[in-house]
């Protein structure tokens, strides 16, 4: 089991934009974005019952998800508050042109201090865990992102990434392939998991055009206060 993050509600500090289009969270570590099997309440609905506390809604409010975060990441998630914002922000995705940055701890500093990982990937629906290869397999996905190591602290080394593509679990899956497991992803290869059940994996930046308004926008998600994340804030 997770700690009881799946049971705190959304507050005003974890909203980081808000609009009559568009509301986006910073997630914590532990909290999952649509039901599963679990049968703890997801983000989702909790979200939803921030707006209808907030603007007084008795029937409750419309809530689309655009893109998710696994369980044990955190940082800056979107939703869509309307469906013609829905609708928009999902092209939009597919279309690649919503821009996400994350930052991920490793304790191995990579052989390059920047580039391009492209890889092949196959899930195993089963035991939800994915196998990367370096070429193209049967029922494989092209995977691709770029990285940059842009800090180093007590051993750790702070990689900012950005993703091409939106697989799932690519991030993690990539860089232990790399040789850089994220610290706490002993799915992927760290030695040891963490006590929080969390990995050092940070949605950091969103970066897009307003669906409806025509704007830029650019969402930051501050690093979890969790004792160790708050010392790469310097970076």
């Amino acid at each position: 089991m997770f700690m009881n993050v799946a049971d705190k509600p959304i507050v005003d500090k974890d909203i980081l934009f808000e609009d009559n289009h568009l509301i986006a969270v910073n997630k914590r570590s532990g909290d999952i974005v649509q039901v599963d099997n679990t049968g703890d309440e997801p983000l989702d609905e909790k979200v939803k019952t921030y707006i209808a506390k907030k603007y007084q809604k008795p029937n409750g409010a419309f809530l689309g998800v655009v893109h998710r975060l696994d369980r044990p990441v955190s940082g800056v998630i979107l939703f869509a508050k309307t469906s013609k914002a829905l609708d928009r922000i999902n092209k939009m995705f597919q279309s690649r042109d919503m821009h996400k940055t994350y930052w991920a701890v490793v304790r191995n500093r990579p052989a390059q201090t920047e580039g391009t990982l492209i890889n092949w990937l196959v899930k195993n629906s089963q035991k939800n865990v994915v196998k990367a290869y370096d070429h193209e397999v049967k029922g494989s996905q092209r995977a691709e992102l770029s990285y940059r190591l842009i800090g180093q602290l007590e051993g750790y080394y702070l990689l900012e990434v950005n993703p091409v593509t939106g697989r799932p679990h690519q991030i993690r899956v990539q860089l232990s392939t790399m040789g850089c497991p994220i610290v706490g992803d002993n799915k992927y290869g760290y030695p040891r998991g963490s006590l929080k059940r969390s990995i050092c994996l940070h949605a950091r930046r969103l970066e897009f055009e307003h669906p409806i308004k025509k704007e830029q926008v650019r969402i930051f998600a501050p690093l979890p206060l969790d004792g160790f994340w708050e010392r790469f804030e310097q970076f």
